[in-house]
């Protein structure tokens, strides 16, 4: 799940987030933090009728705003822990993952940096977690954020290209038949040479038809169309393991976009103009089969 944004009010050292303060061009007030938190939290609560056993965060900048997502917002009571990275991403966005440690129990972890390449900007770490089910299967889990497509697609491809080779060289490190999820932010569609380039290595886009119950064919909306930029990958030995895979569109994180008349994710900022929505990304929801 794509957070835009989850920021704190504070500005943290050496990290150019001064639009998410009170000062700010966003004017990102306690109020407004403390709204966002709730929301995501609700996000979360929404999408299935249990609570999720384990949630891919994008777009959290610091160990503070989890602190307060998992103890003093509307998750409070559900007894999330976390892991998350410390990227060397310039305004300070890291990945973190939830997991509920009745469902999963974390065995190591560790983050993976991206070497930049050139004219590249410090991009966000993966984060690496490997862990067991209630059940007894062995999950390795991989949460990605790969960088933007800002200044063209085109010019970037390479840096998208970088992420998934470092992943590819991750996964070399595993067994054979090692249980693999992938979860992310990829800022590339499911024919972008990205996501192929991870095909070829084994890995199955579980998401790239998904839909939502009302009316979503993408995670994300472009230019009046719904497109995915959000992936969800499994390893061949998880294939025939999903159950479902869907997008969490709810009414109450969807709005009427003015120019094309269609339903869009509400969003929290417009540009600099802020519209009190949730996130301009919908989340995912993979349900798998496991245990003996």
């Amino acid at each position: 799940m794509n957070c835009e944004n989850l920021f704190d009010t504070q500005h943290d050292e050496g990290k150019n987030d001064f639009e998410f303060t009170p000062e700010g061009e966003r004017r990102w007030t306690v109020g407004r933090y403390w709204r966002k938190l709730n929301g995501i939290g609700k996000v979360i609560l929404s999408c299935a009728d249990d609570l999720p056993d384990i949630v891919a965060l994008i777009e959290i900048e610091n160990d503070s705003v989890m602190r307060d997502l998992t103890r003093r917002s509307l998750l409070s009571n559900a007894g999330y822990h976390y892991l998350m990275t410390e990227s060397p991403d310039l305004r300070g966005i890291d990945v973190a993952l939830l997991y509920l440690p009745s469902r999963f129990q974390p065995l190591c972890y560790e983050t993976i940096g991206v070497q930049p390449l050139k004219g590249m900007r410090p991009t966000r770490d993966l984060l690496y977690v490997q862990g067991l089910t209630n059940g007894g299967d062995t999950l390795h889990l991989f949460v990605v954020h790969a960088p933007s497509r800002w200044g063209g697609e085109v010019m970037t491809r390479p840096y998208r290209l970088q992420v998934a080779q470092h992943l590819c060289r991750a996964l070399d490190t595993l067994p054979p038949d090692a249980d693999v999820v992938v979860a992310g932010d990829f800022n590339d569609y499911a024919e972008s040479p990205s996501l192929q380039r991870l095909a070829a290595h084994g890995l199955h886009n579980m998401t790239q038809h998904a839909v939502g119950s009302h009316g979503a064919t993408g995670t994300y909306f472009f230019q009046g169309e719904w497109r995915s930029i959000d992936h969800v990958l499994v390893s061949s030995s998880l294939v025939t393991r999903v159950d479902s895979a869907y997008i969490n569109d709810a009414p109450f994180l969807l709005r009427r976009d003015e120019k094309s008349g269609r339903q869009m994710p509400f969003r929290t900022f417009d540009g600099t103009y802020y519209k009190r929505g949730y996130s301009d990304h919908l989340p995912l929801v993979v349900s798998l089969r496991l245990g003996k």
